[in-house]
This record gives structure tokens, C-alpha cells and sequence, in this order.
């Protein structure tokens, strides 16, 4: 695993105050880990059902919001209008029918972890299980959902890519 980099230039109060509820996001999620492995009867990775059931939820919403079209343009112009895009400085490479593929370069989640002190290794984990949400919105929109890189694994980029069944 290599160092975690993950900053950005963005300056935008309103996108700063966005990603602010994305790091309290990461700041609960963290904390209710902690909880329940505190209580001794949860490890963490127990844990993951939850965060995919609430991106299966979240899809299940988006995928009627998309109609009778599960196109993989129709998903990215619904889940992800352009002011969204700043907030993870996220970067559509590639986007059709059936592939949408999105480098993020900047992750608040990670932020929030970094500024709690957590290990490489923590944010790492971490990371995986929140993506298990997103993993989640793909199942429940016919897609498959493949994280190729990971800022927390030390990568400069998140590259997710969508792939319609």
C-alpha cells in the first residue's frame, strides 16, 4: 500500500460545505464501527450487509428515477448532475449505454478518516466497506461495479467503473 494523497484545490464554499456532510458521513460510519467492536459481538466487516443494503435501497430509488431506461448515460445524468461531479473532483472518462467510468481524485470519506488519525490500513478498510453502497446502487441498476484504484490503497485515483449486464 502506498502513502494516501488526497487533497484538492477546490475553494467553493458551497462545494467545501457539501463535502463537509460527506466527511460527517465517514465520521458516523466510523464511529458506529468503533461501537460495535468495542461491544466485542461485531467485527467490522459483519457489518458490510448494511452498507449494501443502503446502496440497494439508493439504487432502487434511482433506478425509477431513470425510467424504463437502466442506460448507463440515464444513471450518471440522474445520480450525478454536474455540480455533484466537484465534490469527489471527479472526472467522467467514459460514458455510453452500457459503461459509465469515473476517476474521482479527491475523496472526503478519506479526508474525514485521515484527520481521526486512522492507519493506512483502517482507511483502507474503511473505504472498501463504504463502497460496499456503491456496490449496491449497481446491483439494483443491472450493473456490474468494479473499483480498479483507490485513493485510501494509495492510488492517485478512484477509478469505478459501471458496466451494464
Amino acid at each position: 500500500m502506498g502513502k494516501i494523497v488526497n487533497e484538492s484545490n477546490e475553494t467553493r464554499p458551497q462545494i467545501l460545505g457539501e463535502r463537509g456532510m460527506f466527511e460527517h458521513r465517514a465520521l458516523w460510519m466510523y464511529f458506529l464501527l468503533q461501537e460495535a467492536k468495542k461491544k466485542g459481538n461485531v467485527d467490522w466487516e459483519e457489518l458490510r450487509q448494511a452498507i449494501y443494503n443502503c446502496g440497494s435501497y439508493q439504487g432502487g430509488n434511482l433506478r425509477e428515477a431513470c425510467g424504463s431506461s437502466n442506460s448507463c448515460k440515464t444513471f450518471k445524468n440522474v445520480w450525478l448532475p454536474d455540480s455533484c461531479l466537484s465534490l469527489f473532483d471527479m472526472e467522467v472518462v467514459a460514458c455510453d449505454d452500457d459503461h459509465l467510468s469515473l476517476d474521482y481524485h479527491y475523496c472526503p470519506l478519506v479526508k474525514a478518516w485521515q484527520k481521526l488519525g486512522c492507519t493506512e490500513e483502517e482507511i483502507a478498510r474503511l473505504c472498501d466497506i463504504a463502497m460496499d453502497g456503491d456496490r449496491g446502487i449497481a446491483a439494483a441498476m443491472g450493473y456490474d461495479f468494479d473499483l480498479q484504484t483507490s485513493i485510501a490503497k494509495g492510488a492517485k485515483v478512484c477509478s469505478v467503473r459501471f458496466t451494464r449486464k
